[in-house]
């Protein structure tokens, strides 16, 4: 279950390939070597955050599976960024699909090692990073688990969270959140939601959850519909510790141990609940609106297209979608309730 103790400073001896515990084999563990420009402290922070983000995803995966009583497993795929240079980073792409609850669910690492292009560089440096060589050319890594699960039943939300660090040098930058799209809306799940938000928030520093909250409702947004992807939840980037005012590194592990305990009650609380083709099909459509703003607007799936590897950035994807044309809801009915919140963001806490 959940409460498993996330072993966050052993680092895994390998990755299986192929569906858990199905003779899959075991993989050399990565080449782990440091950018020149890094020193012994800055090494630390970056190789903990690793170990941190492979013990988060084996508890992520084995709690997913918990949920299909174990009839569905993940298959775990192991990519390099480039076999010819063991240094230049590697993810672990996990998925699984068609069960009971989960008709999707992907939770992915990446770890990369590169050089600042002139365009990341100056975008950067654009923010007030005076550390940052605009014409770029600096060696920097980064390391983010990403997550993403797509439920079987319409009257549980699609989940969506990650957690990640972007270090250059002795300067590192936190960014992650969590946010939930619902296809019909249930007050109480969402008051739930952002209540554990907003208590994890209101330990590290006062004002954190609404202006995490505000920061995801502007976020995901879909301006050519003029509504929102779901009812938000936290996002952040480009964080550090001597900006924000509190312990940044700890509050993003506090984010991601908390990504599967803000969303399991609503799965308990739907996931026996009948439900009807018309809610099915409502759900297939909103899923439509997903994967519009995945394409069009989310920064991430748009830098990992420019070169990324397909699959893994595609893997975010609802298995299953619909397009009508120019679907209206009735009037007075649940999935117009859904749209009025979708087309105006509502103070949960």
């Amino acid at each position: 279950m959940l409460q498993r103790q996330i072993a966050g400073s052993q680092r895994r001896a390998g990755v299986r390939r192929g569906p858990v515990g199905q003779g899959a084999r075991r993989l050399a563990p990565p080449c782990r070597v440091a950018a020149p420009t890094q020193t012994a402290s800055s090494v630390a922070t970056f190789e903990g955050f690793v170990d941190y983000i492979h013990g988060l995803q084996k508890n992520i995966l084995n709690t997913a599976e918990d949920l299909e009583n174990g009839e569905r497993k993940f298959v775990i795929d192991r990519w390099e960024r480039d076999a010819n240079n063991p240094n230049a980073g590697y993810g672990i792409t996990c998925v699984l699909e068609d069960g009971k609850v989960l008709e999707k669910a992907a939770a992915n690492i990446s770890v990369v090692r590169g050089t600042l292009s002139a365009q990341r560089a100056a975008a950067m440096s654009s923010r007030g990073r005076s550390s940052i060589d605009p014409k770029g050319g600096q060696p920097y890594a980064a390391a983010a688990m990403s997550l993403v699960f797509h439920s079987a039943h319409p009257l549980i939300p699609t989940l969506r969270a990650d957690v990640r660090l972007f270090q250059v040098g002795d300067e590192a930058w936190y960014g992650g959140g969590c946010d939930l799209t619902p296809n019909y809306l249930d007050d109480s799940d969402a008051q739930s939601f952002h209540r554990y938000w907003k208590d994890v928030c209101d330990k590290y520093k006062p004002g954190l959850y609404t202006e995490l909250k505000d920061w995801c409702d502007r976020y995901f947004y879909i301006p050519a519909r003029k509504e929102h992807r779901g009812i938000g939840g936290l996002f952040f980037d480009d964080m550090a510790t001597a900006e924000a005012g509190c312990d940044v590194e700890a509050f993003v592990r506090e984010v991601g141990d908390g990504i599967l305990p803000c969303w399991l009650p609503i799965v308990a609380r739907h996931r026996d609940q009948p439900f009807t083709e018309q809610q099915r099909q409502w759900q297939l459509l909103r899923r439509g609106r997903y994967i519009e703003f995945n394409l069009l607007y989310d920064r991430g799936i748009k830098f990992g297209l420019d070169g990324g590897r397909i699959e893994s950035i595609m893997v975010s994807a609802p298995p299953l979608i619909a397009w009508k044309y120019n679907v209206v809801p009735q009037a007075g009915s649940p999935e117009e309730d859904m749209m009025k919140v979708l087309q105006k963001p509502r103070e949960w806490v």
